[in-house]
C-alpha cells in the first residue's frame, strides 16, 4: 500500500530532513514511527499525504506517486486519509459539529449522512455531549480529540497521526490507543509519529525508528 524507495527531503538552505528512507508498509499496518524531536518524523507523514513532496527518491501510495501528483489531483488522493497533525488548526468561530462536517461538506456529502457520520465521530472519541461547544469552550485534550473526529468522520483507508498524544493526559491517551486499534482492526492502516512510550506499550505496533532523517530501526515492537 505504501512505499518509500530512497525518499531524500531537503529544505531550502540545504537541510535534509530525510535521508536515503526506505519503506514498506503493508495494507491495514499499524506502524508507529519514533525518534527524537529533529529525527524527520513529521516530514516523513507529510510525504505520505502530499503535504510535502520527495526531493528525490520516490512515495508511492496505492500505486500512485506521490511526487508525480497534479495539483488538481491532490483533494481526491487525500480522500483516502484521515490526517492529525500538528499544525492542524480549527475554525474558532464553528461548533465541534460544524468543525467536523467541514470535509463532508467540501466532498459532497448528503446532509443526513453527515449528521450520522458526525455524531458517530463525535461519540467514538468521547465528545457526543459537546457537539455545540465552539473550540475555545473544550479544553487542550477536548481540542485534539476534536481534531480526531474530523480526521475520521470519512472513514479513511489510512489513518496518519503526529504526535496525536501531546495534549491528552494519560487516561485519554489510553483511550486513543484503543481507538486507533479499533480502527486498525477494521482494516485501516494506521501509521503514528510519537515518542510516547505508553502509547507504544497500548498499540505494540510494528515500530519504524528515525534518527537524523534516517531509519535506525524496523521490527515489531
Amino acid at each position: 500500500m505504501i512505499a518509500l524507495n530512497q525518499v531524500v527531503k531537503r529544505y531550502p538552505g540545504g537541510y535534509e530532513a530525510l535521508k536515503q528512507v526506505s519503506l514498506e508498509i503493508g495494507k491495514g499496518e499499524l506502524v508507529c514511527v519514533t525518534g527524537p524531536s529533529g529525527a524527520g518524523k513529521s516530514t516523513l507523514l507529510k510525504l505520505l499525504a502530499a503535504i510535502e513532496r520527495p526531493t528525490s527518491g520516490s512515495v508511492v501510495v496505492n500505486g500512485q506517486n506521490v511526487g508525480a501528483l497534479r495539483p488538481r489531483a491532490l483533494p481526491y488522493f487525500r480522500r483516502n486519509f484521515g490526517l492529525v497533525l500538528q499544525d492542524q488548526k480549527l475554525l474558532p468561530d464553528r461548533t465541534a459539529f460544524d468543525n467536523v462536517a467541514l470535509p463532508l461538506h467540501i466532498q459532497g456529502y448528503d446532509g443526513r449522512d453527515i449528521a450520522a457520520r458526525v455524531r458517530a465521530a463525535l461519540e467514538k472519541v468521547g465528545l457526543g455531549e459537546r457537539e455545540k461547544a465552539l473550540p475555545v469552550a473544550l479544553s487542550g485534550g477536548e481540542q485534539q480529540r476534536l481534531c480526531i473526529a474530523r480526521a475520521i468522520v470519512h472513514r479513511p483507508a489510512i489513518v496518519v497521526a503526529d504526535e496525536p498524544t501531546g495534549n491528552l493526559d494519560a487516561q485519554h491517551a489510553v483511550e486513543l490507543a484503543a481507538l486507533f486499534r479499533t480502527f486498525n482492526q477494521a482494516g485501516v492502516t494506521v501509521v503514528v509519529a510519537t515518542h510516547d512510550v505508553q502509547l507504544l506499550d497500548a498499540l505494540q505496533p510494528r515500530c519504524v525508528a528515525l534518527t537524523g532523517g534516517r531509519i535506525m530501526e524496523n521490527a515489531a515492537s
